[in-house]
């Protein structure tokens, strides 16, 4: 028969590889049998061969109208399809031919290569999506980058950076539900992939930024603290997650501190303590007292009491520190002034001592307990000038005056060192350069300390 012929003579010019004299073949050929599917499946493949993809396409088509069981054309569709980059198309054709002849080896390679190529071209299209998204993002128009990243995270479900960066989004636009729904996932697609510790770390990290934002209103810091942590466990050099657990932690604290504020419950445990104290039992004042604290940071009474017991206790150091933190809160109270220079006192420092008292005299003028202790101090300072002290006492206190940087700089003076000289062998040179009110108050400094003794 005609067709025959053209159709022989078309597959002999295929062979030799005169792809153009097939395709005349051919066309002759379905010209005097148009419902051959064979004469479009050969045809096609002609056309695919001279890259004609367009003509290979729309003969394979013609081929699965006319026999939709035959699973060769199928493959004439898939490659078509493959020749136009529509591999998400291609794909589908050789699964359908699959579905008619599964062993078809053919059809098994073509799916898989068009399966492949289909991967390549989405992550192309979402590396595009991503950029998109990108530009949106530092132009603030939240709404379309969302978008951008959507798509991106369609076409390529393989990398988690695409929903990181929309975590980032719905963190600037405060819709941190979102955001932590998102940093799960990406969390938990990261390590199902096998994604780089960094990249789940900084998820990590985004995750407990959301969650401190949202602590903001709901004083919970735990879920944040918890993602930090876990973010550092993953990459424990992770910079951002250390600093930001620091912070995250000091929140925290600084929230429950407030939150055990009472300034009523303070006064309750002041006046517990203040019982203790009364009945000499100065440890659990202590311990009533740093309750007291611990309600109410900014109540002087309670840091005074304290420090009375310190003081009682020896413990001077935290005694004087209390009085300071005293004073520091309410530098009319006489409590701290009071405090303070009783450390100073027992230390044998009476002119700070002294100069304390008066200091608190200032803001209290008529405070019995401050000049009374004005008035030990002279008493011990006179004590010295009468030559009221033991040998003994007398070096102590030389010795204390010595560990005061400011006596050794006044002992390295070579001016004041001459007058020390004449007031031994030249009274009536030293008497002239007393007139100098530097000199002569640098002297009293020495006096002070008994390193200088008047006769």
């Amino acid at each position: 028969m005609a067709d025959d012929a053209a159709k022989a003579q078309g597959n002999a010019a295929f062979s030799s590889r005169d792809f153009t004299s097939a395709v005349i073949h051919y066309t002759s050929a379905i010209a005097l049998s148009p419902t051959n599917h064979i004469l479009f499946s050969n045809r096609s493949a002609a056309y695919a061969s001279l890259r004609n993809y367009a003509d290979a396409l729309s003969d394979a088509i013609k081929t699965v109208d006319l026999k939709p069981d035959w699973a060769k054309g199928y493959s004439r569709l898939g490659a078509a399809h493959w020749g136009l980059k529509q591999f998400q198309e291609a794909a589908a054709a050789y699964t359908k031919g699959l579905e008619i002849d599964p062993s078809n080896e053919a059809l098994r390679t073509g799916l898989v290569d068009a399966q492949a190529m289909k991967k390549q071209e989405m992550k192309q299209r979402a590396k595009t999506a991503n950029k998109f998204g990108t530009a949106a993002f530092k132009k603030k128009d939240f709404e379309a980058a969302i978008q951008h990243y959507s798509t991106a995270m369609e076409m390529d479900d393989d990398d988690i950076a695409y929903i990181t960066n929309r975590a980032a989004v719905y963190l600037q636009m405060e819709k941190y539900k979102e955001c932590i729904e998102d940093c799960d996932k990406a969390v938990e697609k990261g390590i199902e992939l096998g994604s780089d510790d960094k990249m789940i770390a900084r998820v990590l990290t985004r995750k407990g930024t959301a969650f401190v934002k949202m602590a903001k209103c709901s004083k919970d810091y735990e879920p944040a603290i918890e993602a930090y942590r876990r973010a550092l466990k993953v990459h424990c050099t992770n910079a951002e997650a250390f600093n930001k657990l620091k912070e995250a932690e000091r929140a925290k604290q600084v929230w429950e501190r407030r939150e055990f504020i009472d300034p009523k419950i303070g006064d309750e445990e002041r006046e517990k303590g203040d019982e203790f104290f009364e009945k000499k039992k100065y440890a659990d004042a202590i311990k009533q007292y740093t309750e007291a604290i611990k309600r109410n940071p900014e109540d002087p009474k309670a840091y005074s009491n304290r420090a009375a017991c310190y003081n009682k206790l020896g413990a001077i150091s935290n005694g004087l520190e209390d009085a300071e933190k005293c004073i520091e809160l309410d530098p009319k109270f006489s409590g701290g002034y009071i405090r303070k220079a009783e450390v100073e006192f027992y230390l044998k420092e009476y002119d700070n001592a002294m100069n304390t008292y008066v200091e608190g005299l200032n803001h209290d003028p008529n405070n019995q307990e401050l000049r009374h202790g004005v008035t030990s101090c002279i008493q011990e300072i006179n004590k010295a000038s009468r030559g009221g002290l033991t040998p003994a006492e007398l070096k102590e206190r030389q010795a204390k005056g010595m560990e005061d940087p400011e006596i050794r700089n006044i002992l390295t003076d070579p001016v004041i060192r001459q007058v020390m000289s004449d007031l031994e062998e030249n009274p009536s040179a030293a008497q002239t350069q007393m007139k100098n009110p530097v000199i002569q108050s640098k002297i009293q400094k020495l006096i002070s300390a008994e390193i200088v003794q008047m006769k």
